[in-house]
């Protein structure tokens, strides 16, 4: 997997960097999906194509992952062995991904207290972002410090990036330290030279194989979470109300069925109206949506099984037509079911 380098321009000198104005990374923009007018026998494939994959859902989703106990167990090992920090971060983010984390790079906790300093690595994560978009890619800040960002996809929807970085490629020289110098008095940082210089020096540098081998776990670890990404979401409980409980648990035990809203909101002695709206905001996905997700992720395990036809699985979980179940399954998962199925029993 090519990684590649480009070194931003520091920021105007005579102008505060200006970080809500800067454009947002073509990957993030939002286009308009053409509605249709559906009709009842519709209604369920139509819903679910107007809400998934919104800004809001996958930030919400990356949240959900940043949570789960498997990218917490993977960050702690990751930087126990690399010494380096790891960040999951959404696509459109305002935040320093490595700020306050135990392994952050002692140079960039102290020039970072500044806004002008603030503003300069935001725009360099901005770059990386859009640099980032389709594969993993590396940036050298105003400073000669790098940063690496790797894609989380799910097919051609970009969710967010598994993010690490402040290190140095090679070690630092004097002549680099002194231009670093004259940038950070431009950016206003005041604060002792000498501890400037100790942090800077004490940057972690880490060579090309290295740095090779960390792209390479974070990709196959961003694979991980993109496969992972539907059950986490299924699996979100914040403290949520007992009647969205027992919609859950009714949901598992009747997905198979021709399920409907009304169906749901009658098992839990809710009007439709009022479960629709409360669903929506403790799930933060509509009951459509979430349907699918419980039948794509049961599809999952049939899958494993060769002898059983993809058609075959589709009816098992309770699409009604293979066409709406291909469809389905491509857009919470990024592949379809003949590509998920293939990609496992390959791994084998």
């Amino acid at each position: 997997m090519q990684t590649t380098f480009a070194r931003p321009t520091p920021p105007p000198i005579d102008a505060p960097a200006r970080v809500q104005s800067a454009p947002r990374p073509r990957s993030a923009r939002v286009t308009g999906q053409r509605r249709a007018k559906a009709s009842p026998s519709r209604e369920s494939e139509f819903k679910f194509g107007d809400h998934n994959g919104s800004p809001t859902q996958d930030r919400s989703l990356i949240d959900a992952l940043a949570n789960s106990k498997v990218f917490q167990e993977y960050a702690r090992a990751f930087t126990e062995a690399t010494g380096l920090p790891v960040a999951l971060r959404a696509v459109e983010s305002w935040q320093l991904p490595h700020h306050g984390q135990a392994n952050e790079s002692p140079f960039c906790a102290l020039v970072s207290e500044t806004s002008r300093a603030c503003g300069a690595c935001l725009q360099v994560q901005e770059r990386l972002s859009v640099a980032a978009a389709d594969e993993p890619h590396s940036v050298l800040c105003p400073a000669g410090l790098c940063d690496t960002a790797v894609p989380i996809r799910l097919g051609d929807r970009l969710l967010g990036f598994l993010q690490t970085g402040q290190l140095f490629r090679k070690r630092p020289t004097e002549a680099q330290f002194k231009r670093t110098l004259r940038l950070v008095d431009q950016w206003g940082v005041d604060m002792d030279r000498t501890k400037l210089k100790e942090a800077y020096f004490a940057t972690r540098v880490v060579g090309t194989k290295q740095h090779k081998a960390v792209v390479k776990l974070l990709a196959i670890f961003a694979q991980h979470l993109s496969m992972l990404s539907n059950q986490v979401l299924l699996q979100q409980d914040n403290a949520e109300p007992p009647v969205i409980a027992r919609a859950k648990e009714y949901i598992q035990e009747h997905q198979t069925e021709n399920l409907r809203l009304g169906h749901v909101a009658k098992a839990v002695n809710t009007s439709t109206f009022y479960f629709c709206k409360m669903f929506k905001n403790v799930t933060g996905i509509n009951f459509t949506d979430y349907l699918s997700r419980v039948r794509i992720e049961k599809s999952k395990n049939l899958l494993l099984n060769p002898n059983l036809r993809i058609s075959e699985i589709a009816f098992e979980v309770g699409f009604q037509s293979l066409t709406h179940f291909n469809r389905v399954f491509k857009k919470i998962l990024g592949q379809s079911p003949t590509e998920y199925r293939e990609q496992l029993l390959g791994a084998r």
